[in-house]
């Protein structure tokens, strides 16, 4: 393939560092932010004397603005900027998050939320396609990204949860809010110097692959990120309340033991996820993927009849193999989508996955709203993770043999 001028391909290695390094923090804060109010909702029902079905829909729109916002912001991405569709995520993530937390109603905290995910939106589809250019080994730099996703969504309850018990719910979405902007500030300043730059082409080229495999892989990915995505949407909803509910005499009063019996169920999650990217770069990322769906069907079923410790348990393991597959499957999307239109490609990816949120969020609410639990929701996620399953089963083999491609771009070590 062509690339531009030297000029323009080659930011320096300061330039290739510091995308991924914002790329990885972004991650994490994105996590965080997005997942604010799902615990912050348990002290709200309290304070503002409404049912927990009721609030937690408030958050309807806000899950659908994650989705929908992912492909135009990928787009953008990929034809003015990806530094500067970054900063505008941390800053619009941030600015939607201190709005939620000085939202004096309902209406006010639906519409912050709104602008809070709309922010969030840009995250997945321009952040990866940012790091996959500035990265070296991807395998590793996904298993880095997947560690600091992780730590976002396993630290997002008890941050919550902790600042909701120390100040106040308000304070809760504030603090984590004003950190977003500070860090779009600076990220701003560093494009404007040009210390931070945009890279036209990846530093390390892949294998083209036929058409016939990338339209059977389109295909089969789109469905299996649609049942990916209702299962860790419903998921991260669910566990604060289902916990509250099953443990809820071994955890005392107030949100922060629940806030972090769920970060340490997530944090559980952060190494594997790890090795999950080791196992990309080493083996099929079609094995990989499939083995980590096959081993969620009997634990999602577990999950729907169990308490206790056997629940935690069942639960940990559930986020392991869900968190593990994530490396992989990025890998398999990048695999089969051309460098220039893969900002795109990842925000097709997230309106399927990120755009099943508003799905997952109706969903917990309607079987918590007729059975006052969850057993029927976990054995639903399990039947989706059997289709999921059966789906990558008709993935092309992305071991054979392709034609080579250029030597790969110098980049940051």
């Amino acid at each position: 393939m062509s690339h531009p001028s030297a000029s323009a391909a080659l930011p320096s290695p300061t330039s290739a560092r510091l995308s991924v390094g914002f790329a990885w923090v972004g991650h994490t804060l994105m996590h965080i932010v997005s997942a604010l109010f799902l615990t912050i909702v348990l002290a709200l029902e309290t304070e503002w004397k409404l049912s927990y079905d009721e609030l937690i829909r408030l958050w309807t729109l806000g899950a659908f603005m994650i989705g929908l916002g992912a492909p135009l912001a990928g787009w953008l991405g990929d034809r003015w900027s990806s530094a500067g569709m970054m900063a505008v995520f941390y800053l619009m993530t941030g600015g939607g998050a201190v709005l939620a937390g000085l939202s004096d109603g309902p209406e006010m905290l639906m519409w912050s939320l709104a602008l809070l995910g709309l922010g969030a939106s840009i995250y997945h589809p321009v952040g990866m396609a940012w790091m996959m250019a500035n990265a070296e080994n991807r395998g590793k730099a996904m298993g880095w990204l997947g560690l600091f996703g992780t730590f976002g969504v396993a630290t997002a309850a008890v941050v919550a949860g902790s600042l909701t018990d120390w100040l106040n719910w308000r304070m809760a979405f504030i603090i984590p809010g004003a950190i977003c902007l500070a860090m779009g500030a600076a990220l701003a300043l560093l494009i404007m110097s040009g210390i931070v730059q945009d890279r036209h082409a990846d530093v390390k080229p892949q294998p083209k692959p036929s058409r016939g495999d990338v339209v059977r892989a389109f295909f089969v990915l789109s469905l299996t990120m649609v049942c990916a995505g209702l299962i860790f949407n419903a998921m991260q909803v669910v566990l604060p309340k289902l916990f509250e509910a099953r443990l809820g005499g071994w955890l005392g009063g107030g949100t922060l033991g629940v806030g972090g019996l769920v970060t340490a169920v997530y944090l559980i999650s952060a190494l594997p996820q790890m090795i999950g990217g080791v196992l990309a770069d080493r083996h099929s990322l079609k094995r990989v993927y499939m083995l980590c769906l096959m081993f969620q069907i009997p634990l999602m079923a577990a999950v729907a009849v169990l308490a206790d410790l056997p629940l935690v348990a069942a639960a940990a393991l559930v986020v392991i193999a869900s968190q593990t597959q994530i490396p992989a499957e990025n890998m398999l999307l990048a695999r089969y989508t051309p460098d220039k239109h893969r900002g795109l490609a990842f925000g097709a990816k997230y309106i399927l996955s990120f755009g099943s949120g508003p799905l997952a969020v109706q969903l917990v609410a309607w079987v918590y709203e007729r059975t006052s639990e969850f057993t029927m929701l976990y054995l639903t996620l399990s039947a989706l993770a059997a289709l999921a399953f059966a789906a990558a089963l008709l993935l092309p083999d992305d071991r054979r043999k392709a034609e080579p491609v250029a030597a790969p771009l110098p980049a940051a070590e």
